[in-house]
């Protein structure tokens, strides 16, 4: 379980995008929300992006992810703590995490198979299939303002970016965009992650005749509305949260033919991969 210093360094901005929250105005310092602990018109809840802290102007109280967590939850600090780390995907920071389209920070040093000790034991962990991974995803070496390199899973969009995943980091170098994958099929099947996506090839234990649709990010939800209208069946394999299920709505709602919620399939689970991680 993660101890408080190591809790402290997730993203705070990134964990409430995750959770359904989304900035009502944001910069590159500052990020303003509804609050989340009551009903309100006005964003009165203000991030700091720099610092990785909160306040609430609404209720005069702020501090770290950990302080929010334990007043959303209404918990101790020990459950804080327990939600943090059970949270499958794990949003630490890194020096300028945030990549902005204005000019780039960070320098991608090195992209190649994934070979790496430590990344291997990672998607193992996940029980992802790592040929799976290795088809669809790369091992990238970055850096942040000329200081020291980093290195995790590349997983390229269709923006030529990466939505970069290690033990300890989750974030895009480059725009952010979804990924399209075609295989030439009157069947779409659309993930929020590619963790999901190869997730979901490992349960099967194939890639079937799909084309398939990653979202990278359920902020771009909207961008896939223009891509289904053609399909014959478009199915979603989003999250069990307010951000699955609106981005379930979404599509569902604009999809012209046949339309299959496939969370059914895990419906005691977070996410795909949660559900694959109690397969014995």
């Amino acid at each position: 379980m993660l101890n408080c210093e190591n809790a402290k360094k997730i993203h705070l901005l990134l964990y409430l995008e995750k959770n359904g929250f989304k900035a009502k105005k944001k910069d590159e310092n500052i990020a303003w929300f509804i609050s989340p602990f009551r009903s309100e018109h006005t964003p009165s809840f203000k991030l700091n992006l720099i610092n990785n802290v909160w306040y609430d102007f609404g209720e005069g109280i702020g501090g770290t992810i950990i302080d929010f967590v334990m007043k959303y939850n209404n918990c101790s600090i020990k459950e804080a703590l327990r939600i943090l780390s059970s949270d499958t995907f794990s949003f630490h920071q890194q020096p300028k995490t945030i990549v902005t389209n204005k000019e780039p920070n960070y320098e991608i040093t090195k992209v190649g198979k994934i070979e790496h000790p430590n990344l291997i034991s990672y998607i193992q962990q996940r029980r992802l299939n790592l040929e799976h991974v290795k088809k669809f995803c790369f091992q990238v070496h970055y850096r942040f303002n000329n200081n020291s390199e980093y290195y995790g899973i590349g997983f390229l969009n269709d923006s030529g970016g990466f939505d970069i995943r290690n033990k300890y980091f989750k974030g895009c170098l480059g725009n952010k965009n979804i990924t399209t994958i075609n295989n030439n099929s009157d069947v779409v099947s659309i993930f929020e992650s590619w963790s999901d996506f190869i997730a979901y090839l490992t349960y099967l234990n194939k890639i079937p005749e799909e084309n398939f649709i990653i979202l990278n990010s359920t902020a771009l939800v909207n961008k896939v509305v223009e891509l289904i209208s053609d399909f014959k069946l478009v199915k979603t394999f989003f999250d069990f949260d307010n951000s699955g299920n609106n981005s379930s709505t979404i599509i569902s709602r604009n999809c012209k033919n046949e339309f299959e919620d496939c969370r059914y399939l895990y419906k005691n689970y977070k996410d795909f991969n949660d559900f694959l991680l109690s397969l014995k």
